[in-house]
């Protein structure tokens, strides 16, 4: 297992970011995952043994249950707390609540983080993101909020999840100009199939030295290899009944015909493929992964031991390409003759 700081920080977390959204299955959130605390407790213990050191969970998921589950299993698998770096998120609505229990207001920040650490049983978080973009919320009032929770020591550092690219950097301004703790991470969408954060977010991460955290690296299990361009799939599979993140599926079935040839040369599966293409990223801090299963679990953990070669990296971003789009294609043209090296 490789590590890799926190954004730009000192701590170090695991290339492989384990993710808890199979945890539970409450509510809307069984077409995702029904695991018990028992499964929960192997595949906690697993990644731990495995080196992942990274645990992200947030608190919609099972409407608290993936919390409730997760805190357990890190105090079940016997390792201290010191050991784990703990990601939780808030600002959907757990359960039914009323119009003031979701968003990113100081209110429903205020009392998301109170609810989560006692679901979680710990006495801090190590890092609190914003699950989504509130329009609403001015960004200031936001920032205000989770620099009170650093300073108060509830939580440790702050991230943000699916904002744009000009909203975080507005975020970093404001965070520098107040002298508010700055969001570290951005959790984002990013797969071969899905590559659109190449285009503003990427080059912002990397200029402002944020940690991006992938999620849903295999786009809803759809770049397992196990589905067929008609659409088949695996019997009680995610996206048969939750088709979800959106893909443009002649892209993405073009992308695993690619990865096929490739997967066998390696003998291994195309979902190793698909995460070892992600991993490879420079940009790319963690990839959060989740499993029903141990079994699915080793296959995905397996992927931090799968180098692609220079040659197979060109065939897949190829084939993954972006179609060309303003303002890129002018910026491209106006840069010509303007690089050095």
């Amino acid at each position: 297992m490789r590590y890799k700081t926190l954004g730009n920080t000192g701590l170090l977390v695991s290339e492989i970011c384990l993710g808890t959204m199979t945890f539970g299955g409450k509510g809307f959130w069984t077409a995702i995952g029904t695991l018990d605390q028992s499964v929960a407790d192997d595949i906690v213990a697993r990644s731990l043994d495995a080196g992942v050191n990274f645990i992200d969970t947030a608190d919609v998921y099972s409407e608290g249950v993936s919390e409730e589950i997760t805190g357990a299993a890190m105090r079940n698998s016997g390792r201290p707390r010191t050991d784990v770096v703990l990601a939780t998120k808030v600002y959907g609505s757990v359960g039914s609540g009323g119009p003031n229990d979701r968003g990113a207001s100081r209110g429903h920040i205020m009392d998301g983080v109170k609810a989560s650490l006692k679901r979680l049983g710990t006495d801090y978080i190590d890092l609190y993101q914003i699950h989504g973009l509130d329009t609403l919320t001015p960004i200031e009032e936001t920032l205000r909020a989770l620099d009170d929770l650093v300073r108060q020591g509830h939580v440790r550092y702050v991230g943000v999840s699916n904002w744009s690219a000009w909203t975080l950097m507005k975020a970093l301004g404001l965070a520098d100009r107040h002298g508010w703790t700055r969001p570290v991470t951005l959790q984002a969408y990013y797969t071969i199939a899905g590559r659109d954060l190449e285009r503003e977010i990427a080059p912002l991460l990397e200029a402002e030295k944020l940690g991006l955290m992938v999620w849903s690296p295999l786009a809803g299990g759809l770049l397992s290899g196990k589905y067929d361009r008609e659409g088949s799939g695996p019997q009680g599979s995610r996206r048969a009944s939750f088709d979800f993140p959106p893909v443009d599926r002649e892209r993405a079935f073009d992308c695993i015909d690619a990865m096929r040839p490739i997967a066998q040369a390696h003998g291994v599966s195309v979902a190793r493929v698909a995460l070892a293409y992600v991993l490879a990223k420079p940009f790319v801090m963690s990839v959060i992964i989740g499993a029903k299963n141990v079994e699915q679990l080793d296959d995905n953990l397996a992927a931090t031991g799968l180098v692609l070669s220079p040659e197979e990296i060109a065939t897949l971003d190829a084939v993954s390409a972006l179609p060309r789009e303003y303002p890129g294609w002018m910026i491209e043209r106006q840069s010509e003759g303007r690089r050095i090296g």
